[in-house]
């Protein structure tokens, strides 16, 4: 492969990347022209196959399994990382987990598992990385959020909580790092449509969610994980140089949609204004 792209010669890790959006965002980092190490937490198929297709590319790749509810093996992940790429120039923080539960039926080992899982680990993952990259001239850092982060969906408390503490850690942890030429950003995708789609949802088919989002989402279809990846790619290069501390919601428009607007697509025959507007 050639040294072009706009990530060409930089080393970087994307947690949660054996699926989803985070296996999109290794495998485009790559055609970019990055190193990648991967990380898994549970089955290793996905996470090597996607080591193989980057190996293919002519680029370096590992995948290395780590339960993000110990904080001790997501440390160790990061050691594993610099070891394997010598160094690291990229983070993307993407694992997570999520559930849906009304408020009052929500137990203490649950509400522990979600805030362990998506915000200690990548705060203290984040941490070792930003302790190499200080001393080597700096880096970049794409956490991923979600736009529950910043609004609100029923059953979704205790996960939309730790959406919303991304959001805040992001723009605290990106003004901290900054002079230290550490760049942080976020990134809170809407509907995206992966495979676990399938498994969650009873009766997912692609045909009727292609409808759905053509009614409920502005530009008309879901999002794909390459949508989110190409941001990540934009986040962690050179020409994100000036972007700091920012969420960038990649959604659609779903939030920017009011919610009380039902018919996005045609003019109101409501006349707000009528009597004391010219024209109307």
């Amino acid at each position: 492969m050639s040294g072009t792209g706009r990530l060409s010669g930089k080393k970087a890790m994307v947690t949660g990347s054996g699926t989803g959006i985070g296996r999109e965002v290794a495998l485009e980092f790559a055609r970019q022209g990055a190193d990648v190490v991967l990380h898994y937490a549970h089955s290793d198929k996905g996470a090597k196959t996607a080591v193989s297709e980057i190996e293919a590319m002519g680029r370096r790749a590992a995948a290395f399994k780590a339960n993000f509810d110990v904080v001790d093996e997501v440390v160790a992940l990061g050691e594993s990382a610099l070891e394997f790429l010598g160094g690291m120039d990229c983070l993307v923080n993407n694992a997570g987990i999520t559930f849906n539960k009304p408020f009052l039926k929500v137990t203490r080992e649950q509400f522990d598992q979600m805030y362990h899982v998506n915000i200690r680990a990548q705060f203290f993952l984040t941490q070792r990385i930003v302790a190499h990259m200080e001393g080597h001239g700096g880096g970049s850092i794409c956490n991923l959020t979600s736009i529950h982060g910043v609004q609100g969906a029923p059953e979704h408390s205790v996960y939309a909580g730790t959406k919303g503490a991304i959001i805040a850690y992001t723009r605290s942890l990106a003004v901290e790092l900054a002079h230290k030429n550490i760049r942080v950003n976020a990134i809170a995708p809407g509907w995206v449509t992966v495979d676990n789609y399938y498994n969650v949802l009873p009766g997912f088919n692609l045909e009727d969610a292609k409808k759905d989002a053509y009614e409920k989402v502005p530009v008309g279809r879901y999002g794909l994980p390459i949508d989110i990846a190409r941001l990540a790619v934009f986040l962690c290069s050179d020409d994100a140089g000036y972007i700091i501390g920012q969420t960038i919601v990649a959604d659609g428009g779903t939030t920017s949609l009011m919610s009380l607007i039902s018919d996005f697509r045609n003019e109101s025959a409501a006349q707000f204004g009528k009597n004391y507007l010219p024209g109307i």
